[in-house]
């Protein structure tokens, strides 16, 4: 009978490059890219206002977690809630229909017999049951 050895860490990105992960170089790749473009064609001034986001956002997709989420899923929800087209609705108020004749004729005989205020809640109970058990019938 064969043997086969089962992954016990499935969630865990496997190291390509040294420390980092596949993504994580990627990124980390890309934003040295884009600063080092900016170092080459800005002046200095330019160049500090630009390279400081870009490696910020590139450390950040590299490293940074949000409530044990990355943080690419979560910018990526981010965007996705501020683009999705929402309604909110405080109170709705639902349009009354208007009653048949047959359903007036038992909302009146409904009205009619509930009784007033009892002095025992008991027997407001009771009452309540037994209309219930009718209105089953």
């Amino acid at each position: 009978m064969k043997q086969f050895q089962v992954p016990q860490f499935i969630t865990i990105e496997d190291k390509i490059f040294g420390p980092f992960t596949f993504k994580q170089f990627l990124f980390l790749g890309g934003g040295a890219f884009l600063v080092v473009m900016a170092y080459v064609f800005l002046e200095t001034f330019l160049l500090i206002i630009v390279s400081i986001p870009i490696a910020a956002l590139a450390l950040s997709l590299a490293f940074l977690k949000i409530n044990e989420q990355p943080f690419p899923l979560t910018l990526l929800n981010a965007i996705k809630f501020f683009l999705k087209p929402r309604l909110y609705l405080w109170k709705q108020i639902k349009e009354k229909r208007p009653l048949k004749p047959s359903e007036e004729k038992k909302e009146e005989t409904f009205v009619k017999n509930i009784p007033k205020l009892s002095e025992s809640k008991l027997i407001d109970l009771a009452w309540s049951l037994d209309i219930q058990e009718k209105m089953r019938k």
